[in-house]
């Protein structure tokens, strides 16, 4: 809540820039129905499990009773945002790995995503050839492979 040490000299800035704040929620909510659209149909096609939403978004500081009303006003329009952002993050990533398992070349000023840990590395054709082959295999013979994981996992 840095804005408090400022607020009297920026009061105006303050006012000024809201509109282009809260003009985001549009596409935000176009955003969140995109992305549920996507999330509903498309995961259980790839059987993929849910993202739960409830993980990510959560809208409860505008309950506050200390808080003034433009400030819960605006937790309530970071907590929506900022939320839906992460969740349609984590859909990204899980959509990602779905897809394409494959790490971002690394150099210059790019941060790589922490999430990509366990992805075949950038441009280790071998390697993306022996995972390919894995899976063809592992889709040859499903029903191989799902006696076996019983086996592993029955007490008798």
């Amino acid at each position: 809540m840095d804005y408090r040490l400022h607020h009297g000299q920026r009061r105006l800035k303050h006012w000024l820039s809201a509109p282009f704040i809260y003009s985001v929620i549009i596409p935000a909510v176009f955003l969140d129905l995109m992305i549920e659209i996507y999330h509903r149909i498309c995961f259980p096609l790839y059987g993929m499990p849910y993202v739960q939403r409830s993980h990510y978004i959560r809208v409860d500081r505008h309950k506050l009773q200390y808080l003034f009303w433009y400030e819960k006003m605006n937790c309530l329009y970071c907590g929506y945002v900022n939320g839906l952002l992460r969740y349609a993050s984590m859909i990204a990533q899980v959509s990602e790995r779905y897809w394409c398992g494959i790490m971002h070349q690394k150099g210059g000023e790019f941060i790589p995503p922490p999430y990509q840990e366990g992805y075949l590395p950038y441009g280790d054709k071998a390697a993306f050839d022996a995972f390919v082959a894995k899976k063809e295999h592992e889709d040859e013979f499903p029903q191989q492979q799902q006696q076996q994981q019983q086996q592993h996992t029955d007490p008798s």
